[in-house]
């Protein structure tokens, strides 16, 4: 009887598969780049249930470790102090871009235990999540509480058109209401591997709020004070940086801290986008009652970030992430080995980088001038490109 039922759901769900700008679907021909002959459909009701891929997760996964994740911040910390002060004795310009490049790499690597905090996978200890959070978000000029909050609604939906919140698809009427210069910006690299600040005080088109506003209304009343908390650690950040400014120069922290802050800028933005973004096989997003947790949470892409991959404490090991949000990062990588065997064709393995993962920019690039919206209407929706943004590499889906 459950085996009816869920052939039952396959085929619906494939009937619903991937609406046209119309609301139509053709008869076996591509549509947005799926192809309804293909073996696997992604966007079919997974024959699992999440309580399933919990199971067979080893027991110790779920262990956090606050010793051990603090050594992580340790030792980070002690890098960054250590590339400053290697960049300050040899003040070479042949040693600035190397310097730039690694402490960048090393301000995203804070970001991402910061990102533990927030999800409480660092500690069970709430004080000691929070006060880390805010140290380490802080020195990078994130707003803890405004961030960890937004954060948590993205990881709540993720895959739904409307509800999430990190690099959301644009509905059709919503990109078509864009003036040509926003929609030039938002599909044109480098300019979106710089979004996260402007996303931090404006969001994206189509949402309102700011993080560091305790009225916004993505934030809760209860955590009114906890968002206040947080962009009261970040003026203060700022007020540091502008004293070292007149104390050691503008130039001086420009160097040391301004261009590194915006190396890590694009980091955050180059592993977030593609997180969720470029797959080789389309991957679906949802509204309505086609989404799901479970569902949502398989649409998120794993990479191999070669040697970086440790460095940024596993951030690529993202779909189990997604789906236990709890589990520390250190143990991600045990954990996904364990559950692939319950997740079959929906966890799909990343390509093997080399030392540099220069692989993912041929990605970012493509999916840059293909998915651009998705239809108004239907409930399983696949990105659609269009035509007259690059006329040149204008993408054909049959």
């Amino acid at each position: 009887m459950s085996q009816g039922k869920e052939h039952l759901g396959l085929e619906a769900s494939s009937q619903l598969k991937a609406s046209s700008i119309n609301g139509e679907r053709g008869e076996g021909k591509a549509i947005d780049g799926v192809d309804e002959d293909d073996e696997f459909d992604p966007s079919a009701p997974p024959p699992f249930r999440l309580a399933e891929v919990r199971a067979v997760i080893p027991k110790h996964c779920w262990v956090k470790d606050p010793w051990k994740s603090m050594s992580y911040v340790f030792r980070d910390f002690i890098v960054i102090f250590g590339l400053a002060i290697a960049a300050i004795y040899l003040d070479r310009w042949v040693v600035w871009p190397l310097y730039w490049a690694a402490q960048g790499t090393m301000f995203w690597a804070l970001f991402v235990l910061g990102h533990d905090c927030g999800h409480g996978s660092f500690s069970d200890n709430p004080m000691l999540n929070s006060m880390v959070g805010h140290l380490l978000h802080s020195t990078i000029l994130v707003p803890y509480n405004g961030w960890r909050i937004s954060h948590r609604t993205h990881h709540q939906n993720q895959g739904h058109v409307e509800n999430d919140e990190s690099w959301v698809p644009f509905p059709e009427k919503l990109y078509r209401s864009l003036d040509t210069k926003t929609r030039t910006l938002r599909f044109t690299l480098p300019f979106p591997m710089f979004a996260y600040p402007l996303y931090l005080w404006y969001r994206s088109p189509g949402k309102e709020g700011s993080h560091f506003n305790p009225y916004s209304d993505m934030f809760p009343i209860s955590e009114r004070k906890a968002v206040l908390t947080s962009t009261v650690c970040w003026s203060i950040m700022v007020a540091l940086l502008l004293v070292l400014s007149f104390v050691a120069g503008p130039v001086q922290v420009l160097k040391l801290y301004g261009v590194p802050y915006w190396v890590f800028i694009m980091w955050l933005d180059f592993v977030t986008y593609l997180q969720h973004h470029g797959y080789e096989q389309k991957l679906p997003w949802y509204r309505g009652k086609e989404w799901s947790y479970l569902r949502g949470g398989l649409t998120t892409v794993d990479r191999d970030y070669g040697w970086f991959n440790s460095i940024q404490h596993n951030t690529g090991t993202h779909v189990i992430h997604h789906l236990f949000p709890q589990i520390p990062h250190y143990h991600l990588i045990e954990a996904t080995e364990a559950a692939k065997p319950v997740l079959g064709k929906y966890y799909r393995e990343p390509k093997k980088s080399g030392p540099i993962p220069a692989h993912l920019v041929k990605t970012l690039i493509k999916s840059m001038k293909e998915d651009h919206y998705v239809s108004d209407t239907g409930d399983i929706l696949y990105y659609q490109t269009d035509p007259e943004l690059y006329p040149s590499s204008h993408y054909k889906s049959n």
